[in-house]
């Protein structure tokens, strides 16, 4: 696997990030996408949010490497905000909170997120989304569904971030109606998933204040090298194909395998496993030079 470091920009104008890096797909760290005077990045810490929402119950995640058959992981806990707060703030731990909307809690907190937004109205400032982590938590390789262009800005403590192109998913191992990989990229051996060698992507390292653009059908795998926080906004696609990849994600694959996985439960995971494998191993034959057909047809369903 190879990972180069990713690109860092600044005061960079609407009409330079849009042709520079959204319109082709490209990620970038912007240093400058969060207003450093923003009350959030100045004021916000654990006490603050203890103290206006610590009473409220939140449900807790783990390790999804245990959920693989399923296209979001099932919520291992539920507890305390302050009590999940305390508990990554004293010990290493895999528990986190994604997708956590803290702003639909108390949103008179939305007027202390200041962003500067680079993408001409496109960012749906309206919508954020929290991610906290304990220390050695991560989340397992994926895309996200509905194909939006991603802003994750980190507010506290140290986020690294592996991000890899769609065009890599066949060696990433793609579950098959799936948005995520059966591959974990830091734990998998080699010999078990061959196809992990030949990944070439981008490693980002997040500090406070900094913000990553995650292009449209990136994958990425994100993992908390300190206990933090991020908060993410989202920009929907814009162009005809992103457009149809997130409609047919949502509204056609997602209902279909949930209709199969009910049908056949076991199988009809272990039918996409071999489906994966075997995928890998094409890409891996192409790019070995070893002759392969194009468009082999999936092995028909037999359960």
């Amino acid at each position: 696997m190879k990972l180069k470091e990713i690109g860092r920009i600044r005061n960079i104008s609407s009409e330079a990030f849009t042709s520079k890096f959204m319109k082709p797909n490209i990620p970038v760290i912007i240093e400058d996408f969060i207003d450093a005077e923003s009350p959030a990045l100045k004021n916000w810490n654990y006490d603050y949010f203890k103290e206006i929402a610590g009473d409220d119950e939140v449900d807790v995640y783990g390790e999804e490497i245990h959920s693989l058959d399923r296209a979001a992981s099932k919520p291992l806990a539920r507890m305390k905000f302050s009590e999940y707060l305390d508990l990554i703030s004293r010990e290493k731990t895999k528990y986190r909170l994604f997708l956590f909307n803290l702003l639909t809690i108390k949103p008179e907190l939305k007027k202390d997120v200041v962003y500067k937004d680079i993408t001409k109205g496109k960012v749906l400032s309206w919508l954020p989304f929290m991610f906290f982590g304990g220390k050695g938590s991560n989340t397992r390789n994926h895309v996200d569904i509905d194909m939006s262009h991603v802003f994750l800005t980190q507010y506290q403590g140290v986020k690294r971030v592996w991000l890899f192109p769609l065009s890599q998913s066949d060696l990433i191992y793609k579950l098959p109606y799936n948005f995520h990989s059966i591959a974990n990229l830091k734990t998998s051996s080699q010999e078990e998933f061959p196809g992990l060698k030949y990944l070439d992507g981008y490693e980002a390292v997040l500090k406070p204040g900094q913000t990553l653009y995650m292009p449209s059908g990136w994958w990425h795998f994100i993992q908390y090298e300190t206990e933090g926080y991020s908060i993410s906004v989202r920009a929907l696609p814009f162009q005809l194909i992103e457009k149809w990849r997130g409609f047919k994600n949502l509204v056609i694959t997602q209902q279909f395998d949930n209709l199969m996985r009910k049908l056949f439960k076991e199988k009809w995971f272990d039918y996409k496993v071999s489906i994966a494998k075997r995928r890998a191993q094409t890409a891996i034959d192409r790019i070995e030079g070893r002759h392969v057909l194009d468009d082999i047809p999936d092995i028909p369903i037999h359960f």
